[in-house]
């Protein structure tokens, strides 16, 4: 599944192609996603993209018509491209620009969504209850220690709860709860102020990082050229089980936790 770079990522390719651009046109090949495409797309024709910005897993595009929302799911993917290019299968939406581009959205799982949001679109019940944003300002060690106190809930359940901070998917957590050694299975309301401190500046540090390499190379992942991200090369636990610790050598091992692979270094990781 697409996580909060690779959306991040999507997002700063797409923008320079819709911000200030008039939609001419929208197709809508097949409404079948997670829930129907909504019927009101053609509202948007004739409408001039003014901004682009993400919450959560969600890019958000106001104009004003109303603010057209996209989640790409587990498999979902923006393309820009010629309206005389053929259609793929799994090519859903399209909106034709002033431009002569076209964005597409292909999703071959069909749990995307794509979604115009007249009014706030703060309010709208997919966005309303979400946490912070792990990227600003109000997500901080303070904010961390805060959601964490007294909750015997493992630590990496926490922060991959999206009402308690958005967009920690399942890989950065992995990554962040290494950086900031603290095992995935500790009682989050047993670790200590530091460690949390700690473990805020390591998720932000690793989705950085993950946005600058372009996000991480998953099967069904490409980025707005058509091209895999690379920060999977930079992995130090994620999908490495049964290999040596990159900082100690100690063998990564993996656990199941919510029906979910966890990677962590026993020695490196302590509770």
């Amino acid at each position: 599944m697409p996580e909060l770079p690779e959306v991040e990522t999507t997002l700063r390719g797409v923008s320079p192609h819709l911000i200030g651009r008039k939609i001419k046109e929208m197709i809508v090949r097949d409404r079948r996603l997670r829930w129907p495409v909504s019927g009101n797309l053609h509202d948007l024709e004739g409408c001039r993209v003014e901004s682009g910005r993400r919450r959560g897993k969600y890019l958000l595009f106001k104009t004003r018509a109303g603010t057209l929302m996209i989640h790409l799911g587990m498999s979902g993917a923006l393309r820009i491209t010629d309206p005389a290019t053929p259609w793929r299968k799994h090519d859903h939406v399209a909106l034709t620009l002033d431009s002569g581009k076209q964005l597409r959205f292909h999703d071959p799982r069909r749990f995307g969504v794509v979604f115009l949001v007249a009014g706030d679109v703060a309010e709208h019940p997919l966005l309303a209850s979400l946490g912070p944003e792990p990227l600003e300002e109000e997500f901080s060690a303070e904010h961390l220690k805060a959601v964490c106190k007294g909750r015997a809930a493992p630590i990496k359940a926490v922060i991959m709860d999206s009402r308690m901070v958005v967009g920690v998917g399942n890989i950065y957590a992995c990554e962040a709860l290494f950086m900031a050694g603290i095992h995935p299975q500790a009682a989050a309301g047993k670790v200590t102020g530091p460690r949390l401190a700690k473990l805020a500046q390591a998720i932000r540090e690793v989705l950085l990082a993950s946005i600058e390499m372009g996000g991480t190379t998953l099967r069904d992942f490409l980025n707005e050229k058509g091209e895999p991200g690379y920060f999977a090369q930079a992995l130090r636990v994620y999908d490495r089980e049964g290999e040596p610790c990159r900082v100690c050598g100690a063998t990564i091992k993996r656990i199941v936790m919510s029906n979910r692979s966890t990677f962590f270094c026993p020695k490196c990781q302590k509770r």
